[in-house]
């Protein structure tokens, strides 16, 4: 639990060290590339500077210009269309309008109208110059803003207020001015052209419509002359009126009817059991005048229900009818009262009870079946005997009844007859109504259409008739007033933008930039040793006095000779504490290796200066040290050292002879020795990788403490790599803010398989 504990406290403690290592990054980074935010930082101020002495003082002018509105003048739009939507039309109309007068404002043709009445005045003045250009629209000079009135005036026209800026104040209320007249005649002459347009185009529609009008009229004339009907809607409703009429009617003569009827039948009975009706019976029966009249006043009465449907009882006909109706009845009277008085004198009636009952039913049996003259000759004397037993009140009353009975049926059959005809009439009533309806609204759209056309052509001619322009100015322009000059502005923006874009490249740079800048980053890549990290070192410098070493060097030129050489003593070394720590780091690790080989990915990367440095560090710990210059194509530590580069290890591995391995090395140190590359030869690789190579770095082992191998770049040539396979250890170089991550991967997959005890971070630029 202990341990957990503390592991946790690290974690902690870690977390709160992010951010101060955050920090500390960015200052890396910032003083990584300190240069560049010096550089950016220098052009940026220069401009604002330059943009700073180049201003001049701006001076402006203004005007306000109130754009009348044509829906509030004009009540030609809403007497031409108006619909539910029309409130919507009007303010998409309205907003459709301002922006015509926005784009009109800001129109090239116009304001090139008040350049060349300026050119004058101002003869290098162009339309870019008070428009601005469409490349670069911050250079406009015209400013347009809408005024916002509150509301309250939006129906009558909005106001616009332009303004200008210029350097000179006099210039800039003179473009105003020109503006201004050249706005207030264009409007004026499109104002006139677009009123002569409308009213040229009221007055075609007008024509037109009068037309459509005269044949609407005159279709919906045809039509009322064609079947006799003013309105089909109102003539139905009557029909339907009487029709319902002559249903009650109906209905009621029917029910009298069926009352009469049963009335009839009661009298027969009752007449049946009164033996004088007999006689009466039996004369009216015959077919005699009685009948006539009777079916003459049938006739009548027909004749009079029909009439009644089309005129009213004070028409003259209707009234002949009446009288003659009346006529016929009293006739039918008096024909009665004459079969009454003219009848025989009775007989006596039998006194059985059977003869009785035989007469009974003989007189019922005549008045039911109306017998003819025809008859039998036992009935008709048989009722002349009864005469005298009949009740004339009885016999006058069956009689009307008959004839009522007679007038319900005449009536009844002229109602049937009157229903069925205006049934029929009715049934063309839909086709008519729908006829009716599609030629009534055609009329009164085309009368709508040409009052609203009568009205906008009154209209257009007031405004014609009327002077002036939709545009008027509420504030003259007047003498430019001072703005400022933007001195100040370039000045304060270059001191801002300055840091803030120099910074933000230099961070930009270092995001997107694959170069590895710190050795905490190459070693987290690389998952190896960090040996050191190696500032810049100097070169080495010999002094001009030359010392005498108990060394001896021996030419090859001259084997035999044995007089002592002068060694060249340098005053400054390539050495640092670094280095030391590099070695001892490389001593610790691997304690018995002794071949050591320097690489790196790319050339340039510092590779023989750590070499020398770690030679310089080795030998001030009384170590031997032998320093081959193992880049046989393009050797370097012979120019560094200022050494001859004639004998190398390109000859002393091709030499065949007896010549001692010495003799090719050159001292530069009492306990430093150098084996130059030698001349460079094409044939590198045939060289590194043959036996004569391995024997002689087994061979040096034995002589030296440690020999350290600068290779060339692994990534470029396949030296490196031979080299890599005869050697004990391997050190990669790498120089900060120079090679990639790319470069440091490749390197480190090629040398995975490989004893790579670490790298060293070359901080040099």
């Amino acid at each position: 639990m202990v341990n957990d504990t503390s592991l946790h406290r690290g974690k902690l403690v870690l977390i709160s060290q992010k951010d101060t290592a955050n920090i500390q990054q960015i200052s890396k980074i910032l003083f990584r590339r300190r240069f560049l935010i010096l550089g950016i930082s220098c052009v940026v101020i220069s401009i604002a500077g330059l943009l700073a002495w180049k201003a001049k003082p701006t001076y402006q002018s203004s005007m306000q210009l109130l754009v009348s509105s044509d829906i509030a003048e004009d009540e030609t739009a809403s007497n031409i269309s108006k619909n539910p939507n029309q409130n919507l039309i009007e303010s998409t109309f309205k907003g459709v309008e301002y922006n015509h007068h926005f784009g009109l404002i800001l129109s090239s043709k116009l304001i090139q109208k008040a350049v060349d009445s300026l050119r004058s005045e101002y003869p290098e003045l162009t339309v870019e110059d008070i428009k601005g250009n469409h490349k670069t629209p911050q250079k406009g000079l015209l400013a347009i803003t809408i005024i916002d009135t509150g509301g309250a005036n939006q129906v009558f026209g909005q106001v616009f207020e332009l303004s200008f800026e210029s350097n000179d104040p006099i210039k800039a209320q003179k473009v105003l001015q020109a503006l201004q007249k050249v706005y207030k005649d264009y409007e004026l002459k499109q104002r006139k052209q677009r009123l002569d347009q409308a009213l040229n185009f009221v007055n075609a529609r007008l024509t037109k419509i009068k037309q459509e009008v005269k044949q609407a009229e005159g279709n919906l004339e045809k039509f009322r002359k064609k079947y006799n009907l003013i309105d089909p809607e109102v003539q139905g409703k009557i029909l339907l009126e009487t029709l319902a009429d002559i249903k009650k009617q109906l209905q009621t003569t029917r029910a009298q009817l069926q009352d009469v009827q049963a009335r009839h039948k009661n009298l027969q009975k009752e007449i049946a059991y009164s033996p004088q009706n007999l006689a009466l019976t039996s004369s009216l029966n015959q077919p005699n005048r009685y009948q006539t009249l009777l079916d003459e006043i049938q006739k009548t009465e027909l004749s009079l229900a029909e009439e009644r449907q089309r005129y009213t009882d004070d028409s003259p006909k209707i009234k002949d009818l009446i009288q003659q109706h009346q006529s016929q009845l009293e006739l039918l009277q008096k024909e009665i009262e004459r079969s009454l008085t003219t009848k025989d004198s009775p007989k006596q009636a039998t006194d059985t009870n059977s003869t009785e009952l035989s007469k009974w039913e003989a007189l019922q049996q005549a008045l039911a079946e109306k017998l003819s003259p025809a008859a039998n000759p036992e009935q008709q004397q048989l009722i002349p005997q009864l005469l005298t037993q009949v009740d004339q009140k009885l016999m006058q009353q069956l009689i009307e009844v008959q004839t009522t009975a007679e007038g319900l049926r005449a009536s009844e059959q002229s109602l049937v007859e009157s229903e069925k005809q205006i049934r029929s009439e009715l049934s063309k009533y839909p086709s008519l109504i729908s006829e009716y309806n599609r030629l009534l609204p055609e009329v009164q759209a085309t009368r709508k259409k040409l009052e609203q056309m009568t009205a906008a052509q009154q209209a257009l001619g007031l405004r014609i008739a009327q002077t002036g322009s939709d545009l008027q100015v509420l504030e003259e322009p007047q003498r430019g007033t001072y703005l400022g000059s933007n001195s100040l502005f370039f000045l304060l923006g270059g001191l801002i933008i300055a840091p803030l874009l120099s910074v933000g490249t230099a961070v930009i740079r270092e995001l997107f930039d694959d170069v590895i800048s710190s050795p905490s980053e190459l070693q987290k890549l690389t998952n190896l040793r960090l040996l050191a990290t190696v500032p810049k070192l100097s070169k080495p410098r010999r002094y001009k006095q030359l010392l005498h070493l108990p060394k001896m060097w021996h030419s090859h030129k001259d084997k035999n000779t044995s007089e002592g050489k002068t060694l060249p003593v340098y005053a400054t070394w390539p050495s640092h504490e670094k280095l030391d720590i590099a070695y001892q780091n490389l001593q610790i690790i691997t304690p018995s290796s002794k071949c050591v080989m320097l690489t790196s990915a790319q050339p340039k990367e510092g590779k023989t200066s750590i070499a020398l440095g770690l030679a310089v560090s080795a030998a001030r710990m009384h170590k031997r040290v032998l320093l081959i210059d193992a880049n046989l194509r393009e050797p370097s530590l012979h120019k560094t050292l200022e050494l001859g580069n004639d004998w190398g290890l390109s000859l002393l591995l091709v030499d065949e002879s007896n010549t001692s391995d010495q003799d090719y090395i050159q001292p530069v140190h009492p306990s430093i020795d150098v084996l130059t590359a030698g001349s460079p030869t094409e044939d590198a690789v045939k060289l590194l990788s043959s036996a004569r190579m391995k024997e002689l770095l087994e061979s040096f082992e034995q002589t030296y403490d440690l020999v350290l191998i600068d290779a060339p770049a692994i990534l470029k040539t396949v030296d490196a790599r031979i080299l890599a396979t005869l050697c004990d250890r391997i050190i990669i170089v790498s120089r900060l803010s120079k090679i990639t991550q790319a470069d440091v991967i490749q390197v480190t997959d090629i040398l995975k398989n490989l004893n790579v005890v670490g790298i060293i971070a070359n901080t040099a630029q």
